[in-house]
Protein backbone atom coordinates (compact mmCIF):
# COMPACT_ATOMS: atom_id res chain seq x y z
CA UNK A 1 0.00 0.00 0.00
CA UNK A 2 2.77 2.34 1.14
CA UNK A 3 4.46 2.09 -2.54
CA UNK A 4 1.15 2.22 -4.88
CA UNK A 5 0.46 5.22 -3.36
CA UNK A 6 3.62 6.89 -5.02
CA UNK A 7 2.91 8.25 -8.25
CA UNK A 8 6.71 7.04 -9.36
CA UNK A 9 6.60 3.23 -7.74
CA UNK A 10 4.57 0.56 -9.08
CA UNK A 11 3.94 -3.17 -7.75
CA UNK A 12 4.69 -5.37 -10.62
CA UNK A 13 4.74 -8.75 -8.75
CA UNK A 14 4.70 -9.86 -5.15
CA UNK A 15 5.63 -13.21 -3.76
CA UNK A 16 4.89 -15.81 -0.77
CA UNK A 17 8.42 -17.17 -0.39
CA UNK A 18 12.33 -16.59 -1.53
CA UNK A 19 12.40 -18.92 -4.18
CA UNK A 20 9.12 -17.46 -5.72
CA UNK A 21 10.85 -13.69 -5.17
CA UNK A 22 13.46 -14.98 -7.41
CA UNK A 23 11.17 -16.47 -10.01
CA UNK A 24 9.16 -13.64 -10.32
CA UNK A 25 12.54 -11.34 -10.24
CA UNK A 26 14.32 -12.47 -13.06
CA UNK A 27 11.20 -13.24 -15.13
CA UNK A 28 9.23 -10.22 -14.97
CA UNK A 29 9.87 -6.42 -15.66
CA UNK A 30 11.48 -5.97 -12.21
CA UNK A 31 14.13 -3.01 -12.06
CA UNK A 32 13.81 -2.94 -7.54
CA UNK A 33 13.00 -6.19 -5.37
CA UNK A 34 11.96 -5.41 -1.90
CA UNK A 35 12.84 -8.80 0.21
CA UNK A 36 11.79 -9.33 3.73
CA UNK A 37 14.64 -11.48 5.45
CA UNK A 38 12.90 -13.96 6.70
CA UNK A 39 11.19 -15.74 4.01
CA UNK A 40 9.93 -19.37 3.99
CA UNK A 41 11.84 -22.09 1.85
CA UNK A 42 14.61 -19.32 1.01
CA UNK A 43 16.27 -16.56 3.05
CA UNK A 44 15.91 -12.87 2.00
CA UNK A 45 19.82 -13.05 1.43
CA UNK A 46 19.63 -16.31 -0.39
CA UNK A 47 16.97 -14.58 -2.56
CA UNK A 48 19.27 -11.87 -3.28
CA UNK A 49 22.37 -13.73 -4.24
CA UNK A 50 20.42 -15.52 -6.46
CA UNK A 51 18.66 -12.43 -8.24
CA UNK A 52 22.01 -10.87 -8.66
CA UNK A 53 23.32 -13.75 -9.62
CA UNK A 54 20.79 -14.20 -12.80
CA UNK A 55 19.76 -10.52 -12.81
CA UNK A 56 22.91 -8.31 -11.84
CA UNK A 57 20.47 -5.24 -13.28
CA UNK A 58 18.03 -5.58 -10.29
CA UNK A 59 18.32 -3.37 -7.48
CA UNK A 60 17.59 -4.92 -4.35
CA UNK A 61 16.82 -3.96 -0.90
CA UNK A 62 16.72 -5.46 2.55
CA UNK A 63 13.77 -5.42 5.09
CA UNK A 64 14.39 -6.92 8.12
CA UNK A 65 13.19 -5.98 11.90
CA UNK A 66 16.83 -6.87 12.80
CA UNK A 67 19.13 -4.04 13.52
CA UNK A 68 22.04 -6.86 13.47
CA UNK A 69 25.13 -6.26 12.52
CA UNK A 70 25.87 -10.19 10.59
CA UNK A 71 22.76 -9.22 8.62
CA UNK A 72 23.26 -6.39 7.40
CA UNK A 73 26.75 -7.42 6.09
CA UNK A 74 25.60 -10.50 5.16
CA UNK A 75 23.20 -8.14 2.63
CA UNK A 76 25.47 -6.63 1.32
CA UNK A 77 27.29 -9.19 0.19
CA UNK A 78 24.23 -10.97 -1.35
CA UNK A 79 24.35 -7.82 -3.37
CA UNK A 80 21.93 -5.32 -1.46
CA UNK A 81 21.70 -1.68 -1.81
CA UNK A 82 19.94 -0.91 1.11
CA UNK A 83 18.87 -2.55 4.29
CA UNK A 84 15.62 -1.23 5.90
CA UNK A 85 14.32 -1.71 9.48
CA UNK A 86 10.77 -2.83 9.44
CA UNK A 87 10.68 -0.50 12.77
CA UNK A 88 10.76 2.25 10.53
CA UNK A 89 9.94 0.99 7.27
CA UNK A 90 6.83 3.66 7.04
CA UNK A 91 9.43 5.92 7.11
CA UNK A 92 12.86 4.99 5.37
CA UNK A 93 10.72 2.54 2.66
CA UNK A 94 10.21 5.31 0.18
CA UNK A 95 13.75 6.63 0.60
CA UNK A 96 15.30 3.71 0.09
CA UNK A 97 13.31 3.21 -3.32
CA UNK A 98 14.12 6.11 -4.71
CA UNK A 99 17.85 6.10 -3.98
CA UNK A 100 18.56 2.51 -4.90
CA UNK A 101 16.74 3.64 -8.44
CA UNK A 102 18.99 6.55 -8.16
CA UNK A 103 21.84 3.78 -8.21
CA UNK A 104 22.57 4.80 -4.17
CA UNK A 105 23.57 2.73 -1.16
CA UNK A 106 20.76 3.31 1.62
CA UNK A 107 21.68 2.61 5.18
CA UNK A 108 20.08 3.78 8.12
CA UNK A 109 22.20 5.34 10.89
CA UNK A 110 22.91 2.30 13.11
CA UNK A 111 24.25 1.03 9.90
CA UNK A 112 26.22 3.67 9.02
CA UNK A 113 28.17 3.05 12.24
CA UNK A 114 28.50 -0.41 11.85
CA UNK A 115 30.85 0.36 8.53
CA UNK A 116 32.97 2.71 10.38
CA UNK A 117 33.24 0.20 13.08
CA UNK A 118 34.20 -2.54 11.14
CA UNK A 119 36.59 -0.47 9.19
CA UNK A 120 38.38 1.28 12.17
CA UNK A 121 38.78 -3.20 13.94
CA UNK A 122 40.08 -4.10 10.33
CA UNK A 123 42.17 -0.97 10.35
CA UNK A 124 43.33 -1.31 14.21
CA UNK A 125 44.40 -5.18 13.96
CA UNK A 126 46.00 -4.60 10.41
CA UNK A 127 44.23 -6.43 8.26
CA UNK A 128 44.27 -4.98 4.63
CA UNK A 129 41.12 -2.65 3.59
CA UNK A 130 40.36 -3.73 0.21
CA UNK A 131 42.02 -1.25 -2.25
CA UNK A 132 39.09 -1.48 -4.67
CA UNK A 133 35.59 -2.95 -5.27
CA UNK A 134 36.22 -3.72 -8.71
CA UNK A 135 38.17 -7.60 -9.83
CA UNK A 136 41.14 -7.57 -12.07
CA UNK A 137 38.87 -8.29 -15.11
CA UNK A 138 36.17 -5.83 -14.23
CA UNK A 139 39.14 -2.61 -14.31
CA UNK A 140 40.33 -3.97 -17.59
CA UNK A 141 36.60 -3.43 -19.18
CA UNK A 142 36.03 -0.38 -17.05
CA UNK A 143 39.11 1.39 -19.06
CA UNK A 144 37.93 -0.41 -21.88
CA UNK A 145 34.22 1.25 -21.66
CA UNK A 146 35.97 4.47 -20.66
CA UNK A 147 38.36 4.55 -24.05
CA UNK A 148 35.07 4.41 -26.12
CA UNK A 149 34.98 0.59 -26.86
CA UNK A 150 31.79 -0.98 -27.78
CA UNK A 151 30.39 -4.07 -25.61
CA UNK A 152 31.79 -5.92 -29.16
CA UNK A 153 34.81 -4.60 -29.62
CA UNK A 154 35.53 -5.45 -25.75
CA UNK A 155 34.52 -8.74 -26.40
CA UNK A 156 37.41 -9.26 -28.93
CA UNK A 157 39.86 -7.77 -26.89
CA UNK A 158 39.90 -9.64 -24.08
CA UNK A 159 38.87 -12.77 -26.43
CA UNK A 160 35.14 -12.94 -24.35
CA UNK A 161 31.59 -13.27 -25.46
CA UNK A 162 29.73 -9.86 -25.21
CA UNK A 163 26.86 -11.42 -23.21
CA UNK A 164 30.18 -11.97 -20.56
CA UNK A 165 30.51 -7.98 -21.24
CA UNK A 166 27.01 -7.04 -20.58
CA UNK A 167 27.00 -9.07 -17.22
CA UNK A 168 30.58 -8.08 -15.92
CA UNK A 169 29.31 -4.12 -17.48
CA UNK A 170 26.17 -4.47 -14.81
CA UNK A 171 27.84 -6.10 -11.90
CA UNK A 172 30.25 -3.37 -12.37
CA UNK A 173 27.11 -0.29 -12.52
CA UNK A 174 25.60 -2.10 -9.15
CA UNK A 175 29.06 -3.00 -7.23
CA UNK A 176 29.79 0.60 -7.72
CA UNK A 177 25.72 2.11 -7.43
CA UNK A 178 26.35 3.77 -11.49
CA UNK A 179 23.51 3.60 -14.03
CA UNK A 180 25.76 4.15 -17.44
CA UNK A 181 28.90 4.31 -19.18
CA UNK A 182 29.58 8.15 -18.29
CA UNK A 183 29.67 8.00 -14.86
CA UNK A 184 31.41 4.72 -15.43
CA UNK A 185 33.83 6.80 -17.37
CA UNK A 186 33.89 9.91 -14.96
CA UNK A 187 35.16 6.69 -12.22
CA UNK A 188 37.63 5.75 -14.74
CA UNK A 189 39.41 9.41 -14.89
CA UNK A 190 38.66 9.43 -11.12
CA UNK A 191 41.00 6.15 -10.35
CA UNK A 192 43.32 6.76 -12.52
CA UNK A 193 42.44 3.93 -14.96
CA UNK A 194 42.20 6.25 -18.13
CA UNK A 195 43.45 9.74 -18.61
CA UNK A 196 41.25 12.53 -19.00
Amino acid sequence: MILDAEPDLTVVAEAADGAEAVEAATTGQVDLAILDIAMPRMTGIQAAREISRRAPGIRILILSMYDNEQYFFESLKAGASGYVLKSVADRDLLEACRAAMRGEPFLYPGAVTSLIREYLRRDRLGERQPDSLLTQREEEIVKLIAEGNSAKEIAETLVISVKTVDRHRANILQKLGMRDRLELTRYAIRTGLVEP
